[in-house]
């Protein structure tokens, strides 16, 4: 169990990383935008700011997992978080 948790903690400290460079790419194109820069090379960056914000949704969705089955193990129930993943990953696709 000591390993899931270190394995959430660096999951964290990765997700909150990735987080702060997405604001900074973030405040980039609004400077952009109000520089008046081109729309193809604000968009090349908008297109960059989407794929960390992927990444960034796998990173969280794993330590999500790893918490799951943390809590799961915990209660001596292996589908005890089955039903909350689920509806968490249907929500996720449909939204």
């Amino acid at each position: 169990m000591a390993k899931e948790i270190k394995d959430q903690e660096a999951l964290k400290k990765d997700v909150l990383a990735r987080m702060k460079r997405i604001e900074g790419q973030v405040r980039g194109i609004q400077r952009m935008i109000d520089e008046g820069k081109e729309c193809e090379d604000i968009l090349v960056q908008v297109r960059a700011v989407r794929s960390a914000l992927r990444a960034a949704t796998g990173q969280i969705m794993r330590r999500y997992l790893l918490r799951c089955q943390e809590q799961s193990a915990a209660m001596n129930d292996p589908l005890g978080q089955y039903d909350k993943l689920v509806k968490l990953l249907t929500d996720f696709i449909d939204g």
